[in-house]
């Protein structure tokens, strides 16, 4: 069953950041546009199969690795709801933070 994806604000705004950091350092969109479709790609597989992503120890919230990122997202009944993209090359104590103040 084919799930609604739904992006949160964080998740939103992750996403920007990371796309547009990168625009600004390769002064090209071309880079930002081929990882934009991996992040679609991604949302799209989440909706298909929403369990392929590891579980954490924040009660239903699971994450999906791609690439330098890491999908966190929550499942309903009808929806995924993707709560943030992080790039796990940044401080791993600050993603615990924003997880759990994200999940709830």
């Amino acid at each position: 069953m084919v799930k609604q994806i739904i992006w949160s604000r964080l998740a939103h705004l992750n996403r920007f950041q990371i796309l547009e950091y990168w625009t600004k350092r390769n002064k090209s969109v071309l880079y930002s546009k081929k990882l934009n479709q991996i992040f679609e790609d991604t949302a799209d597989l989440l909706s298909r199969h929403s369990k392929i992503g590891k579980e954490t120890d924040v009660p239903d919230v699971r994450i999906k690795i791609v690439k330098d990122y890491f999908f966190t997202y929550r499942e309903t009944e009808s929806s995924i709801e993707i709560l943030t993209i992080w790039d796990s090359r940044q401080d791993p104590s600050k993603f615990d933070r924003i997880i759990k103040k994200s999940s709830s």
